[in-house]
């Protein structure tokens, strides 16, 4: 005779799979993630650039004095080794440099490089189309109330709401 949804889903272990996380707020949050992190990293992609490090080259635009590897880790939300990683690989395509910091002989500071700048503003273009794309799928009130809504989120999780 016909088999069960227990049968099936015993069968099926992505069934399984999908039946216990799926409806899991956790669980739409990182599919919502992936989904632009693929969308960035296809729209990057002929630049050369993956999307962390898109996300460096973007944050030392914004601080011309530069910043260390440990700074750029925390603000880039990565761990200080795939920084290190992320940081060698822009700087042999030539894209930022290093130097000692004027304020503190430990510390290296990262930069943009003139080639830097310009792979940004070519890469920085794509990367907002997309984000200007999610915005469009949503009413001006819509999106604002999506804002939010994310930003209590993460005060609840952060435990400051």
């Amino acid at each position: 005779m016909g088999e069960n949804r227990t049968t099936k889903q015993a069968k099926d272990p992505r069934a399984n799979v999908t039946a216990a996380v799926g409806g899991r707020l956790g669980n739409r949050i990182k599919r919502a993630e992936q989904a632009l992190i693929a969308r960035k990293t296809q729209a990057l992609r002929p630049f050369g650039l993956t999307v962390p490090q898109y996300s460096v080259l973007l944050l030392l635009s914004l601080f011309p004095d530069g910043m260390s590897a440990a700074q750029l880790a925390r603000e880039s939300m990565v761990t200080p080794q795939t920084m290190s990683t992320v940081l060698a690989n822009l700087e042999k395509h030539g894209l930022t440099e290093r130097e000692p910091s004027p304020l503190h002989q430990k510390v290296v500071v990262n930069r943009l490089t003139r080639s830097g700048r310009a792979a940004l503003k070519k890469a920085d273009k794509e990367a907002v189309r997309v984000e200007d794309g999610l915005r469009a799928a949503f009413t001006p009130e819509e999106f604002e109330r999506f804002e939010d809504y994310l930003e209590r989120a993460i005060d609840v999780l952060n435990g400051t709401e």
